[in-house]
């Protein structure tokens, strides 16, 4: 159950490429980390694009008087956050929240902003896809030399033709 969410653009809405999206709930697991990261009143002073001017004003003014007060975005923020991490296995029970915490992240990120995020997201689940197996240099320039007869032209397709051959061998033999 996928309900996308669109990012309503604060400034000028881009001509082309890909319309910006707010969080789903099956990217909950890996955003939710990173969104606590970056919400966080320190962040703001640090990466000032990436934020909304009100909130970048008010964790400035809040840093010179006190430290220890934080925006009211930031304040409003948190406990959406662990609501929704809270329910993020109840998908039915989950709408509502997160519905109401994308609101609040796209009035808390500039459009550049929630697109840096969107960018470390997509980072973050490209390498949680990937794996890295160490191999000794003979292994490999074996495996280069079958890429090289069976025209392969990455090591994960002759790996997969490999499998392959062996998964079916074995079946013949049961």
């Amino acid at each position: 159950m996928n309900n996308q969410q669109a990012w309503v653009y604060h400034g000028d809405k881009p001509k082309a490429g890909r319309k910006l999206l707010l969080l789903e709930t099956d990217e909950l697991m890996l955003a939710i980390p990173l969104i606590y990261r970056l919400i966080h009143p320190d962040e703001i002073i640090l990466r000032k694009d990436w934020f909304l001017p009100e909130s970048v004003e008010a964790s400035s003014q809040k840093s010179s008087q006190n430290s220890s007060q934080k925006s009211e975005k930031y304040i409003l923020l948190v406990p959406q956050l662990q609501r929704v991490t809270q329910l993020r296995k109840d998908i039915e029970q989950l709408v509502e929240p997160l519905q109401h915490l994308n609101l609040s992240l796209n009035a808390y990120f500039s459009d550049f902003g929630w697109r840096m995020v969107r960018k470390e997201l997509s980072q973050l689940k490209k390498r949680q896809k990937k794996a890295h197996v160490e191999l000794s240099k003979d292994i490999i320039t074996k495996l280069k030399h079958y890429m090289e007869r069976g025209q392969f032209e990455s090591f994960d397709q002759a790996i997969d033709n490999l499998l392959t051959e062996v998964n079916s061998s074995h079946e013949v033999e049961q």
